[in-house]
C-alpha cells in the first residue's frame, strides 16, 4: 500500500494552501512557515477581550477567543475559502486541532461540557456537503474529548450569506432563524459554541438567543478567525 501512497504523491504532490509549496513529510494542508505565521490573536490570554466585550450583556458568557486574524485579501482568507467553498471537510478538522492545541494549556475548556458547532440550514449544507463549524468542532472534540453535541441546535431558515452584509443587515439576517430540540438537557451546562468567522457576532448572538430561559446555562465561544477591524 505503501509504494501506492508514494507514487500518488509523487505524481499528485499536496501543496500548501497558502504558499502554493509542496509539503513536506509530517506537513498537513499548510507547510510548516505559513502555519507558524498565520497571524493568531492571542485572544485567549487576554482577559476581557475585544471579543469578550462585543458580546456583554448579550448572554451568559464565560470566556471568547478566536485563532486566526483574518483579513480581505489575506492568507487566512485563502484558507477559509478551501474550508467552505472547495469541499475539503477534512481541512476542519485539522484546523480544529491545530488551534485545540494552541490554546489547551492556557484552561480556555475549563468546565466546558459540551460542543455546539453553529449549523447550516440542511439545503446549504447539502449543497456545501459538509458543516464547517461541525467539522471545527469535531478537531477540538479530538483533543479536549468534550462532547459535539450537533443534534441541540437547528437553524430552520435558509438565509444569504452575511458576506457582504454590513452590521445591521447581519443582525436582521440571522433574527430567529435558530432553534433548540432538547433544552432540557441544558440545564446548566457551560456550551462552548463554535464557528468559522466572528465579524459582528450576529450569529452567535442568535445561536444563544435560541436557548431562552433555560436555568444556569452558560456559554463560551470560540471560532476560528476574527476580522482584523477588531
Amino acid at each position: 500500500m505503501s509504494i501506492w501512497t508514494d507514487l500518488w504523491k509523487l505524481f499528485f504532490p499536496q501543496c500548501c494552501l497558502v504558499c502554493g509549496k509542496t509539503l513536506l513529510e509530517g506537513e498537513e494542508y499548510l507547510c510548516f512557515h505559513c502555519l507558524s505565521n498565520a497571524p493568531r490573536t492571542h485572544l485567549h490570554l487576554q482577559k476581557d477581550n475585544a471579543m469578550e466585550k462585543e458580546l456583554w450583556g448579550k448572554f451568559p458568557l464565560e470566556r471568547a477567543s478566536a485563532y486566526l486574524y483574518y483579513s480581505k485579501g489575506g492568507d487566512v482568507k485563502k484558507i477559509l475559502s478551501d474550508l467552505k467553498y472547495h469541499g475539503n471537510a477534512d481541512l476542519g478538522c485539522f484546523l480544529g486541532r491545530c488551534m485545540t492545541r494552541e490554546i489547551l494549556s492556557s484552561g480556555f475548556f475549563r468546565g466546558v461540557d459540551g460542543i455546539i458547532p453553529v449549523p447550516l440550514h440542511p439545503r446549504k449544507q447539502k449543497i456545501r456537503g459538509y458543516n464547517q463549524s461541525l467539522m471545527l468542532a469535531n478537531g477540538i472534540s479530538s483533543i479536549t474529548n468534550i462532547p459535539v453535541w450537533d443534534d441541540l441546535l437547528v437553524r430552520t431558515q435558509y438565509t444569504q450569506s452575511q458576506t457582504r452584509k454590513g452590521s445591521y443587515e447581519r443582525w436582521l439576517n440571522v433574527k430567529d432563524i435558530f432553534e433548540c430540540t432538547s433544552p432540557e438537557r441544558l440545564v446548566g451546562k457551560h456550551v462552548l459554541l463554535v464557528d468559522d468567522v466572528f465579524t459582528t457576532g450576529a450569529t452567535l448572538v442568535a445561536c444563544a438567543d435560541a436557548f431562552p430561559q433555560i436555568p444556569g446555562l452558560r456559554f463560551s465561544v470560540l471560532t476560528l478567525a476574527l476580522a482584523s477591524s477588531y
